[in-house]
């Protein structure tokens, strides 16, 4: 029944996005960009995430208008990727489409026989890098696989269209190894988010935790990092490639796959700033939790807690909180007379002095805790960027159905840890 359903689903959008191969690039571009402006509405939770993502990018410093229409210019951008697929799929010389500002600088390196690493990001249309770059050099990139097999396959014969190759993620590390020692080139996307790692660089003003596989392959290999970046003008693509960077093999590992990794993440980073609407802003780069630890609703970078003036800090589970998201961003919002002993656990506190203070158009805050009385504030945050506002009575809710206890005799804390953590991480069954 699952085959028959994912066939349906690829050849209903492969034969509906047919058509889009005899219109002009352009033509194409512009329905794309009315598709995105409804997907912004329709798209609820990737609107958020968007939403969100922007507002906390500090690097961006933006207004809220900013952020709206940004948000907004990043889906139209998505849908005409989405609309490009069956262009490229019967797409014969991409020349005339996608253009390389600076080749030399990889093609005089793969010439003598040495392998690079293209360090790349989710802009503009990311799958040209790839297709333009095997008109030049043969190389292989990482393709994660998702549930429908087929539309998969179809993406991946476009990918593969210039002579290149595809490789699932688990072989990464040996095929990649072993690639760039014969002199290929191998591409990696480097801009999502990898809560496992333990390498992290302020990415837009954020700490974003990443994959140190780049890196760590330039330096086993002696093979250069490139970051290559590319930017859509006209309704071409516009290819640009760094300048090579090299491992210093005189540096510790650990030492020299940080200086690498900074040095990409910074080069992409600013490439952003210029052109933030061609980014991937529905991405949850900044992700910390792992879904082995928070259930999945309750898994978000950015969370506000919302108090009014019957605050207990004694009795109010405050080092919970930092327990279960201790990297992740805390804010809260207080009256304004209230003295916050904890206030260092906070990425900010808002004071506010009146409740109508309370109803601030703040796109920051994905999930939000509402420990008052005030109930209008759920509807308010839910229409901006928050996935869920909790109330007490909701985290116990959770907490029974996470557990076969009682919760009886439990602290507030225990419960909010059996609320949102899944059992054996920070509580245990047996332990209750």
């Amino acid at each position: 029944m699952r085959i028959k359903k994912d066939k349906l689903t690829f050849y209903t959008i492969f034969l509906t996005t047919s058509c889009l191969r005899f219109f002009p690039t352009k033509l194409i571009h512009l329905i794309g960009k009315i598709l995105g402006y409804f997907l912004y509405f329709i798209l609820k939770d990737f609107r958020k995430r968007a939403l969100s993502n922007l507002a906390l990018a500090e690097g961006l410093s933006l207004s809220n208008k900013q952020i709206k229409k940004t948000a907004l210019k990043s889906f139209q951008n998505l849908a005409i990727n989405c609309l490009e697929y069956s262009k490229f799929y019967f797409h014969k010389d991409f020349s005339k489409i996608i253009a390389c500002e600076n080749p030399s600088k990889a093609e005089n390196l793969y010439k003598k026989g040495q392998g690079i690493i293209f360090f790349c990001a989710h802009q503009s249309n990311w799958e040209v890098l790839f297709l333009d770059g095997n008109t030049r050099m043969k190389g292989i990139a990482i393709g994660k696989p998702f549930k429908n097999k087929f539309l998969y396959d179809w993406i991946v014969s476009i990918r593969e269209k210039t002579g290149g190759k595809i490789i699932n993620p688990k072989d990464a590390i040996k095929i990649g190894l072993r690639s760039l020692r014969k002199g290929k080139f191998f591409g990696i996307l480097c801009d999502q988010g990898m809560p496992e790692s333990n390498y992290t660089y302020p990415f837009l003003g954020r700490n974003a935790k990443s994959s140190t596989a780049p890196a760590l392959l330039a330096y086993k290999t002696n093979s250069p990092i490139i970051v290559a970046t590319t930017k859509r003008k006209n309704g071409k693509y516009l290819i640009n490639y760094s300048d090579p960077i090299w491992p210093d093999l005189s540096n510790p590992i650990d030492t020299e796959v940080k200086n690498m990794m900074d040095r990409s993440l910074c080069l992409i980073e600013k490439s952003i700033k210029k052109n933030p609407s061609e980014w991937l802003w529905q991405h949850n780069r900044w992700k910390t939790q792992s879904p082995k630890n928070i259930y999945r609703k309750f898994r978000h970078d950015s969370i506000c807690l919302i108090i009014d003036e019957t605050f207990d800090e004694k009795n109010f589970p405050i080092e919970a909180f930092k327990e279960i998201y201790k990297d992740d961003n805390l804010y809260l919002i207080s009256p304004k007379d209230k003295s916050i002993i904890s206030e260092n656990m906070f990425k900010e506190i808002i004071y506010y002095q009146e409740k109508k203070d309370l109803f601030r158009l703040d796109y920051r805050f994905k999930l939000i805790f509402n420990f008052t009385k005030f109930k209008p504030l759920k509807r308010h945050y839910l229409k901006l960027s928050a996935f869920e506002v909790l109330s007490v009575d909701d985290i116990y809710k959770y907490a029974m159905q996470h557990t076969s206890s009682s919760l009886q005799n439990l602290s507030f804390s225990d419960v909010l840890k059996r609320a949102i953590c899944r059992p054996n991480t920070l509580w245990s069954e047996n332990a209750s």
